[in-house]
């Protein structure tokens, strides 16, 4: 079976931020106690004409730029996101056209804060099965049109960006180890966006009730988050037949400092060893991990050799971690 693994990344985060001290003036919250709740000082925020497609394209460019890889050459493109620019046709044929990357396949994929290793997931075994050579996966949400600004739980929390990754064919030995996707569809109104789907479609009244914004149980997601991450991050490991201390870097999705944290000492995980970026980029939802994951490569803490461990969880409920081996 063919070695894949990430061959190019990059990542983009609009230039506006919405910070704790903006928030006090509109939710009455101290900015001091946003942050001891979420780990959050500030999140960024589209502009007006930014889309989620938007934000995806300006992240492949880099990855594939990264990746010294040409839009001509990408078979597949993946866009993971729960904020689509519309609710048809996929925002991944948008992207498509942005990069005019005329070969590829496109589609979407939603599996909220999940949905990026879903999409490598699949991305990596599209080229292990031979139906592909390079397939682009994004993770892309512009968060702050679908979160209330009225309601403090949300608020504080969400923001805008997009990640990307270039998938192929890596040396014998690299790439994806280990896999671990599931879900617990009892948890389905756990964090959910109620209204303009086909359950509950726009209506006058839907709209006044608020009911197309995030609406979230944040006690059940913060227990969710604690013991899901940590659980699967150890069947990750087991698939790719290795122990907790192979680990060299774990990157976790950023829902909130205080899960992170939590998961850590449950793991008897070193948190120097964790990528937390929450502070200045918020919760991005499908964005989020390979953000992380980019900045981490941006800053040094990846070399050859290592094993990384990528880990998202939250809305369906769902959870997806894996374990690669860097080249």
């Amino acid at each position: 079976m063919r070695s894949v693994g990430i061959i190019g990344m990059g990542h983009y985060v609009p230039e506006k931020t919405l910070t704790n001290a903006d928030l006090e003036k509109t939710l009455g919250l101290p900015a001091e106690t946003i942050l001891r709740l979420s780990g959050i000082n500030e999140r960024h925020i589209a502009a007006a004409e930014e889309a989620t497609s938007d934000l995806a394209a300006k992240a492949a460019r880099l990855a594939l730029a990264n990746a010294k890889a040409k839009p001509d050459e990408i078979d597949m493109i993946i866009v993971a996101t729960c904020s689509p620019d519309c609710y048809g046709p996929s925002t991944a044929a948008a992207v498509q056209e942005h990069l005019q990357a005329r070969r590829a396949a496109a589609f979407d994929l939603a599996a909220a804060c999940s949905g990026f290793v879903y999409g490598l997931v699949v991305g990596c075994n599209l080229i292990r099965a031979e139906l592909y050579r390079k397939v682009l996966v994004i993770g892309s949400d512009v968060l702050s049109r679908i979160t209330d600004s009225q309601d403090p739980d949300t608020a504080i929390l969400f923001g805008d960006g997009a990640g990307a990754v270039v998938l192929g064919e890596v040396p014998a030995g690299y790439g994806l180890l280990g896999t671990d996707l599931g879900a617990d569809g009892s948890g389905f109104d756990t964090i959910k966006v109620p209204a303009g789907g086909s359950r509950l479609p726009t209506s006058a009244e839907t709209v006044a009730q608020r009911l197309h914004y995030t609406k979230m149980d944040g006690a059940s997601v913060v227990m969710f988050g604690m013991r899901v991450l940590g659980e699967s991050v150890k069947r990750s490991l087991a698939a790719a037949g290795l122990g907790p201390g192979a680990i060299d870097l774990l990157v976790p999705h950023q829902a909130n400092l205080r899960i992170i944290e939590a998961a850590a000492r449950r793991m008897d995980f070193p948190l120097e060893k964790t990528v937390i970026n929450i502070d200045h980029c918020g919760n991005t939802s499908s964005a989020s991990v390979p953000i992380a994951l980019s900045e981490a490569a941006a800053a040094g803490r990846i070399r050859r050799g290592d094993r990384v461990v990528l880990v998202g969880f939250g809305a369906g409920l769902a959870w997806a971690s894996c374990v690669l081996k860097w080249h």
